[in-house]
């Protein structure tokens, strides 16, 4: 199920609820002022795996680097991935429900 036109309805309702639950767990955590979302559909737009389709989440604020540094295989990192885990699982834990 790598394309997006074969999705099904429940599929397509699905990755729609956890985008925003994945939004929501970003804002309570992060608090960005912005995202970038999407999903790359074909080798060549970057889909490493041709049966996977999946959406990226990419918080995003004012004044940060752009999306091109990402492409282009460059990352900042202003905090340890331990530190973003921590930050990510409290909010979690914190949400209504959870995911």
């Amino acid at each position: 199920m790598g394309d997006l036109l074969d999705l099904d309805e429940e599929t397509m309702a699905d990755m729609m609820r956890l985008t925003q639950k994945g939004v929501q767990l970003l804002r309570a955590a992060a608090n960005p002022h912005g995202f970038n979302i999407g999903a790359n559909l074909g080798q060549a737009a970057g889909a490493g795996i041709r049966e996977h389709l999946h959406i990226h989440i990419v918080p995003r604020w004012e004044n940060d680097t752009n999306f091109m540094p990402v492409l282009g295989d460059v990352r900042v990192i202003p905090e340890s991935l331990d530190d973003t885990y921590e930050k990510l699982l409290a909010a979690l834990r914190d949400l209504d429900g959870g995911l």
